[in-house]
């Protein structure tokens, strides 16, 4: 018996249409977006950032979107940390995670579970 969950990685270069793909991904499988994007965790960066809006998510749970002010930092600790609690609160609602975003680095952090206390 295995104790694997579903997660769903989507990744690959800005405007080559990751979005469009996840949410119609999310609708078909029932699943909740999680973005990986270092940028998009921050309020008011809507234009530079490309971020999803509102209207375009169409109903799909996004998590780590406008959750931080500019003022405040994040980093890859704090990105794995969040996206791990995402994952965990989106498969208890028996859902399915989809992982969005370009930066590999935030993917492989959580995806590989690395270790990045001081000293490693």
């Amino acid at each position: 018996m295995t104790n694997k969950k579903p997660l769903i990685v989507l990744t690959g270069p800005t405007a080559v249409g990751k979005t469009k793909c996840s949410i119609e991904l999310a609708k078909k499988i029932g699943g909740e977006i999680i973005s990986a994007d270092s940028m998009q965790v921050y309020r008011y960066m809507n234009i530079g950032t490309d971020k999803i809006t509102k209207q375009e998510m169409d109903g799909v749970p996004h998590h780590l979107i406008d959750i931080l002010d500019p003022t405040e930092s994040f980093n890859v600790t704090m990105f794995q940390k969040l996206a791990k609690e995402a994952v965990e609160a989106i498969l208890h609602r028996g859902r399915i995670p989809i992982i969005v975003g370009g930066p590999v680095f935030y993917i492989q952090a959580l995806l590989y579970d690395i270790d990045f206390s001081e000293g490693m």
